[in-house]
């Protein structure tokens, strides 16, 4: 943890998708300023299909790993927490030591989506693109260029 970094903590029910994805998102986009972290309420595990569809972008996290939020709750100075669900923003703890900003973003779930693989895949990059274009304009605001292409 680079402690000139803002440590940003996204969080989701899951930690499966959303919050992985935009965990993955800043990283690429503005990993040099930020330190970015998820966590979920009920951990599920890394969605495979989150993982393909961030890879289509050029982004890896296959390696990241679902965490429960109580890993971070008083060991972590959050500047921003970054919610990206409505049932994690009704139940999460609502104030974090450090926290300078909590902002909520109801995404919908791409988890809980149903049919063919191809379907289903298609609300993931929904769910990406929304956290992208969200992140974006997120940086914008804070003075942060993304370096995205």
């Amino acid at each position: 943890m680079n402690s000139k970094k803002l440590n940003v903590l996204f969080l989701c029910t899951g930690n499966s998708a959303r919050s992985q994805m935009a965990e993955g998102l800043l990283r690429h986009f503005a990993g040099e300023r930020f330190e970015a972290y998820s966590a979920g309420l009920t951990p599920k595990g890394l969605n495979p299909l989150a993982v393909k569809a961030m890879a289509e972008l050029g982004i890896d996290i296959s390696a990241q790993q679902s965490k429960d939020v109580g890993v971070y709750l008083g060991r972590l100075f959050v500047h921003s927490l970054i919610i990206v669900c409505d049932h994690a923003a009704q139940h999460c703890p609502s104030i974090w030591p450090g926290m300078r900003s909590r902002i909520v973003w109801p995404i919908p779930d791409p988890a809980s989506a149903q049919g063919a693989e191809e379907e289903r895949l298609q609300k993931f990059r929904e769910a990406r693109d929304q956290i992208a274009a969200l992140l974006k304009e997120w940086l914008a605001e804070n003075g942060a260029e993304t370096g995205a292409r």
